[in-house]
């Protein structure tokens, strides 16, 4: 198995615009992102750093707005592709898929945001075309949702509930230390 970290939406709408990542708390779980960046990086794990692109007139993630920017503790570290994308998959219309093809990568390691939207959606694209995906479950996160009801579900509620189906179908859900340890 050869592996690549995902580290995918980690910008700034997630810390001061529309959607403030809650659980883990997004300090925290920022700092689990560099650890596993650095990590992969001294092993020589292929770093891949994903941004959401906001249609026009969206509202979020809207390109040269203050919150489409990447935060700095991923931007000024080391990666080996910045990708952008529009839909919430990695691999949709991004090139990503032939670029882990190109390096004999069968694997995925998934960090960023939202836990419950493109990093689940990434990992069953990974799944669906064959490869094996992870999810380093403290450097991932999510904000208070509304429900279908309307009612708003905790984040640490969501949380748990976006990571339990991803196991059921074969996604390694791990710590972010245990993950490090394990490529260096």
């Amino acid at each position: 198995m050869t592996t690549a970290l995902i580290v995918i939406d980690v910008q700034e709408e997630y810390f001061s615009g529309a959607l403030p990542i809650e659980y883990p708390p997004r300090d925290e779980s920022l700092e689990r992102i560099g650890e596993a960046m650095d990590g992969a990086a001294a092993a020589g794990v292929p770093v891949v750093v994903v941004r959401h692109v906001g249609e026009p007139g969206e509202g979020s993630f809207q390109k040269d707005s203050p919150t489409f920017e990447l935060r700095k503790e991923v931007a000024d570290r080391p990666r080996d592709l910045m990708i952008d994308k529009h839909l919430p998959g990695s691999f949709t219309g991004t090139g990503l898929q032939e670029w882990l093809e190109e390096r004999d990568i069968d694997h995925v390691t998934i960090v960023g945001y939202m836990t419950n939207v493109c990093c689940d959606t990434t990992a069953r694209q990974a799944l669906h075309l064959g490869m094996g995906a992870a999810l380093l479950h403290d450097a991932v996160g999510v904000p208070t949702m509304p429900g279908i009801d309307g009612r708003p579900i905790d984040a640490e509620t969501l949380q748990g509930a976006a990571l339990a189906p991803l196991t059921l179908i074969g996604v390694e859900v791990l710590p972010t230390a245990q993950w490090v340890a394990s490529v260096t």
